[in-house]
């Protein structure tokens, strides 16, 4: 009998095994030049299916040695043109042309290669996916009901992690070293058993690294040049875990199967967050809805009706084009690493589709800053409407996102009223974050932990501003969250901090913590134990601040310390004014005060109000009048040098509260 095996065989392995089992003894086997030179390629681009058909061809040898069989190899090695076009099926066509010379039975495990070679007229023996019978993996004598994970290195003894998810250890598993060649027949067997078991996947194979699913378990191979050496990494859950065994589950589900359809599961690596995915996709397809999951690796554990989406095309934009016309209920979005990624989650949760995304971060404010460097932060609340943290397998936290009108916490007299995306606790209702714009940056500031203070000096009696918050009609402000603190003059507050050494120590502590931002002094008030404003030069300010917010608020978790940053031409105005260079009086305690540099208009009674400047009865510009009470305009301005040349022409500047 003379057999042509072509690649898909010798990389599956399971030529050898028929041999061995007697099956082929005493064949002749021709291996064509092509089929060599197509392995030599695949591994020296680092492809572990590469290594493992060499490694069944010199088991071949060794049967040829021991007269098992007769081993011959024929043909001549592809041209650069026919490599170039092997994906088109050049080299399968060299394959076949050696079988049809030597009037041989041609072997394949390709489907495609199979019926080609039927049309061809060749007497082909085809060989399908295995089903069952399969015998355990090598790797599998590492694992017992308590391993959750396997990490096997070259020269290193085994080592494996187990326990539960809130109490992991690693331990050695042998005291011998694993070998190298050890790690190569493993990485064989694995792959072999990913070609042949129908719930085997490669789903990364890369120069130098391999991941592979099969089944319940995650296998990575790592060799040369990616890693130093040799490794194989085995990860598989250990437990079953159903929606309901959650605390906390009664929330989730209320939420899901409203209309708030948009949710995040966040934890640090190793949290749960992929078991509770699959078990909130399993509750869901129960629940009457139709689920689809995006992966890459493929890794949930769900049931047969739900089916796994991976890259097409290597990008999860051409995947989410297909599920746009699948049209499913929920997706499952398993997990969220490249900006590709959170664009796509976007996309899909505000064209309608129910979304549960999966993401890596040590808290809530991690999880919003990845989201919001990528999504405007003003269509956030549209996108994620409910946040869930794990931490050791367990819901200690869910969270509510929202959207308003309202002045950040925490920002002090310099921001006043605009959009800002909150994010709540859903139990306790305290406020964690808010996101908004500020000098053209997206700031994610924690708020939760800020006390409360009473005003030391309380500005003019006004009646409280209706707020408008998006989508929903006008109503009468409640109490803010924090009282309003004058600020008080600096002499006293200095004063206060030497009465009080603590207050000192804190200050020196803020300073050294911003000084590293800033190249100027920096000035530190304490205005309670949990409060300090802080004023640096006004260039300094966005580099104190940092990108979203990212410094001002690792000094605030550090120093647990509420901090205003304000720029020093704020603490200048605080200070006794010299007389100004010129003096308008408007009336109604209303005046105009005009230096080189700068115009100012007084009005004590507006603090904090948006107003619109007018002319007699025509409208000039609309402006925020500071808590100090004053709206601040450069002299040279056009503005400013209309309202002079009204005022002088005797037209009567007036403020009117918007």
């Amino acid at each position: 009998m003379i057999l042509v095996p072509d690649t898909s065989v010798l990389i599956d392995g399971r030529i050898t095994s028929m041999i061995k089992a007697g099956e082929y003894k005493g064949a002749t086997i021709i291996v064509p030049e092509a089929v060599i030179a197509e392995l030599e390629a695949q591994a020296n681009n680092g492809r572990e299916i590469g290594f493992a058909g060499l490694n069944e061809l010199q088991q071949l040898c060794k049967m040829a040695e021991e007269k098992t069989i007769e081993l011959k190899f024929s043909g001549i090695r592809p041209s650069l043109e026919q490599v170039k076009l092997a994906s088109g099926g050049e080299i399968d066509a060299m394959i076949r042309g050696i079988a049809i010379e030597n009037s041989a039975r041609f072997i394949t495990s390709d489907n495609v290669q199979a019926e080609v070679a039927r049309a061809k007229g060749l007497d082909v023996i085809y060989l399908k996916p295995q089903v069952t019978d399969f015998v355990p993996l090598a790797i599998d004598q590492f694992f017992d009901e308590h391993t959750i994970a396997v990490h096997l290195k070259e020269r290193i003894s085994p080592m494996a992690k187990k326990g539960s998810i809130s109490d992991m250890k690693l331990v050695k598993i042998r005291d011998q070293p694993t070998s190298e060649y050890e790690l190569r027949m493993m990485a064989q067997e694995i792959l072999e058993r990913a070609k042949r078991d129908p719930d085997g996947f490669i789903e990364v194979e890369k120069r130098g690294i391999t991941v592979v699913q099969i089944g319940s378990m995650r296998i990575a191979i790592a060799r040369r040049p990616f890693s130093d050496g040799m490794e194989i990494t085995a990860v598989r859950p250990i437990v079953d875990v159903t929606l309901k065994d959650y605390t906390k589950s009664d929330i989730i589900t209320k939420r899901i199967t409203s209309d708030r359809r948009g949710m995040l599961i966040i934890g640090a690596p190793g949290a749960g967050k992929t078991t509770l995915a699959q078990s909130l996709a399993t509750f869901l397809s129960d629940s009457g809805y139709v689920v689809k999951t995006m992966e890459a690796p493929r890794e949930l554990q769900v049931p047969d009706q739900i089916t796994q989406y991976t890259m097409l095309d290597g990008s999860m934009a051409n995947t989410a084009d297909i599920l746009l016309l699948v049209r499913p209920d929920f997706v499952i979005f398993d997990e969220l690493r490249k900006a590709e990624d959170f664009s796509v989650f976007a996309d899909m949760r505000l064209a309608g589709l129910g979304m549960v995304g999966v993401i890596h971060a040590n808290g809530v404010q991690d999880a919003v800053q990845r989201f919001s460097d990528r999504v405007d932060f003003s269509v956030l609340s549209q996108v994620v409407n409910t946040i869930i943290f794990l931490k050791q397998g367990v819901i200690t936290k869910v969270y509510d996102v929202g959207f308003t009108i309202k002045v950040p916490e925490g920002m002090g007299g310099e921001v006043h009223l605009r959009p800002v995306t909150t994010v709540t606790d859903h139990e306790t209702g305290e406020l964690a974050l808010d996101i908004f714009r500020y000098d053209g940056q997206t700031i994610v500031m924690p708020v939760m932990g800020i006390i409360t203070q009473a005003p030391v000096a309380a500005p003019q009696a006004r009646s409280a501003q209706p707020v408008q918050h998006v989508g929903q009609p006008v109503t009468a402000a409640r109490e803010p969250m924090r009282a309003p603190v004058a600020t008080p003059e600096p002499a006293t507050c200095r004063k206060e901090s030497d009465d009080r050494p603590g207050w000192k120590l804190t200050e020196k502590e803020i300073q050294r913590e911003i000084g590293r931002y800033t190249e100027g002094f920096v000035d530190v008030q304490m205005l309670s134990d949990t409060k300090a404003v802080v004023y640096i030069d006004d260039k300094d300010v966005p580099a104190a601040i940092g990108k979203g917010g990212k410094n001002v608020s690792a000094i605030v978790n550090k120093l647990g310390i509420g901090i205003d940053i304000k720029p020093r031409s704020d603490f200048d105005r605080q200070q006794p004014q010299p007389k100004a260079d010129e003096e308008y009086n408007l009336g109604g305690g209303i005046k105009i005060l005009t230096d080189k540099k700068q115009l100012t208009i007084v009005a004590p009674g507006e603090s904090g109000r948006i107003v619109d400047v007018f002319a007699g009865k025509e409208y000039l510009f609309t402006a925020t009048v500071n808590e100090t009470g004053e709206i601040n305009l450069a002299k040279n301005s056009s503005i400013a040098q209309e309202m002079i040349k009204r005022h002088t022409n005797n037209e009567v500047i007036k403020l009117r509260p918007v």
